[in-house]
């Protein structure tokens, strides 16, 4: 399994309400993150060698996150997460789950880059 996808929420803590977000209501809330922040969401059909790929791009001077429209909803948001992790959301108002997982790539993020090569 890809490791990027491993920070999508799937599991509700024991003890805890059930305050878990379905991979679809997880991506619908990023998709309207995005596009507070200004990062347009694209769904293409991708084929060969592109087929399940997608990410974040600039096209023609505007953040763009583009996703092959086949791609699972649990992988679009964690794709959305790790495009929207390196955005300034401060001033967005961001379902507590969503800003969790904002919160954990960001650190993962942050970990990775003080690693040595």
């Amino acid at each position: 399994m890809d490791r990027r996808w491993e920070s999508f929420p799937s599991a509700r803590e024991p003890g805890k309400r059930d305050s878990h977000m379905k991979p679809e209501q997880m991506t619908e809330a990023l998709e309207q993150v995005a596009a507070q922040v200004g990062v347009r969401v694209r769904y293409e059909t991708m084929t060969g060698d592109t087929a399940g790929a997608g990410g974040l791009c600039k096209l023609k001077g505007e953040w763009t996150v583009i996703m092959d429209r086949r791609t699972p909803a649990a992988e679009r948001a964690a794709m959305l997460i790790e495009a929207l992790a390196g955005f300034d959301t401060d001033q967005v108002f961001l379902p507590p789950k969503v800003r969790e997982a904002l919160t954990a790539r960001r650190a993962l993020t942050h970990t990775e880059a003080a690693v040595p090569a």
